[in-house]
């Protein structure tokens, strides 16, 4: 280890990217006692990066006196907030050079054949979906003379099972390889990094208690029913949750901030904002924490004076705008769902009419349309400054708009609500037409 200390001191990089190609990657060797003789052996340590992953040290132990070798893989970094799921759809031979990070708390699972490693009865290890079945036909393969002489008949059944799942590296049909790791320090190769692997899904999950204990983050005495921490709703509206995604733009990954909110005098939503450290896109969008309700909403504001602009606003993906005073009209798929205010509206339609509009610059630049364009615009900038009185009219079919009533718990005068009962063509829009959510068992 001192040669690892002294690397840090130095401030060279102790863990290297995983490659072949490097002559000068060199393991660390230390003395170590053998636990099989007691004598003295060899540890070898290669600490190393695993590309689009993290660092992990791999560690082989030989011993000159009896011959007993050992390797095994750990992470260099803590056990993860939340444990990974890997699903890898193989379906070449190709999938199975793919590498594998298998952590010992890792479960690997075969559906199709209903094969189930448990955790901890294999050491972690760094290898390839080929080595993965290798290494589980050679556990298998073990005791087999013994489990014959003892067991004949038990020993043909595990015959013909390691018969199918050496053929699975023939790749004849195509199969599952599962890899549920609740530490979340596992990890299975994308080789087409950093774009999207439509082989291989991956999904994040909360540990259970028993998970927590086999990890040793839980006492082995405490019980088993008691609510791990965040699972309860107020804890829920007090944090904001991370999880892992990509990048809309390029495809990299990222991570998505999501927070509930509860709204005063409404309900709650759900806020999320993405952030890509690679292209540096951001976005942000906003869901309605509730159901779909049974009327829809059409919310009017009669804008007088630029105190209006800070009114807070919740925009569903499903509302529609409109500024009768300008002959605008947004339809519901323009803008995605937001939680802003009237002025923050005002400002992206702007922005997506005039600003991010393609037909106003270059050969596309058409003179009257531009000028029409920026009459728009000043419009807008004016009722933003107060000076130019407007209606702004949200119509939500979905009921899950929200215009903020600064008289509250008293009446607007400024502001009028209705609701008003769907059409059938606004039904067919949300998907509530062929939405069955009572009886349905009925009809089959």
């Amino acid at each position: 280890m001192s040669v690892i200390a002294q690397e840090h001191v130095r401030g060279g990089s102790v863990f290297k990217d995983l490659s072949a190609d490097d002559e000068d990657w060199q393991p660390t060797e230390i003395e170590s006692l053998c636990m099989n003789c007691y004598q003295n052996g060899r540890t070898r340590l290669l600490l190393t990066k695993v590309p689009f992953f993290k660092e992990i040290i791999v560690s082989s132990f030989s011993c000159d006196e009896c011959s007993w070798s050992n390797t095994e893989i750990q992470s260099a970094g803590r056990i993860q907030e939340q444990g990974v799921c890997y699903t890898l759809k193989v379906t070449s031979k190709h999938d199975l050079n793919r590498e594998v990070v298998k952590m010992d708390s890792a479960t690997t699972r075969i559906p199709e054949l209903e094969f189930e490693i448990p955790p901890f009865t294999q050491k972690g290890a760094l290898s390839t979906v080929e080595g993965l079945l290798d290494r589980a036909v050679a556990g298998l393969e073990q005791d087999q003379a013994a489990r014959q002489e003892a067991d004949p008949e038990v020993a043909g059944k595990i015959h013909a099972f390691l018969q199918k799942l050496k053929k699975l590296k023939d790749v004849e049909e195509a199969f599952t390889v599962v890899i549920e790791d609740p530490s979340g320090n596992s990890f299975v190769e994308n080789p087409s990094a950093p774009l999207k692997d439509e082989a291989l899904t991956v999904s994040w999950f909360r540990r259970s208690v028993q998970q927590e204990k086999l990890l040793g983050l839980r006492a082995d005495d405490e019980p088993d029913d008691e609510p791990l921490p965040g699972d309860d709703m107020d804890t829920m509206r007090s944090e904001v949750l991370v999880f892992n995604t990509n990048c809309p733009e390029c495809n990299a990954p990222a991570s998505t901030n999501m927070k509930l909110v509860q709204i005063p005098h409404f309900k709650e939503a759900i806020i999320m904002a993405t952030n890509c450290d690679a292209c540096g896109h951001r976005t942000n969008e906003v869901k309605s924490g509730g159901a779909t309700e049974e009327k829809g909403t059409k919310i009017t504001l009669r804008i007088t004076a630029a105190s209006d602009m800070t009114r807070d606003l919740l925009k569903s993906e499903t509302c529609s705008v409109f500024i009768p005073e300008l002959d605008f009209e947004l339809g519901m798929a323009a803008l995605c769902g937001k939680f802003t205010t009237v002025e923050g509206l005002l400002t992206d339609v702007k922005d997506l009419v005039v600003a991010k509009n393609p037909f106003v610059c270059g050969d596309s630049g058409d003179t009257t349309r531009v000028q029409k364009l920026k009459e728009f615009s000043e419009k807008i900038d004016s009722i933003i400054a107060g000076q130019m009185k407007a209606h702004l009219v949200l119509d939500d079919p979905a009921g899950n708009s929200y215009l903020e009533n600064v008289y509250a718990p008293e009446s607007d005068p400024e502001m009028t609500m209705e609701t008003y009962e769907r059409t059938f063509e606004q039904n067919e829009e949300l998907g509530l037409n062929d939405m069955k959510t009572e009886g349905y068992q009925e009809d089959k």
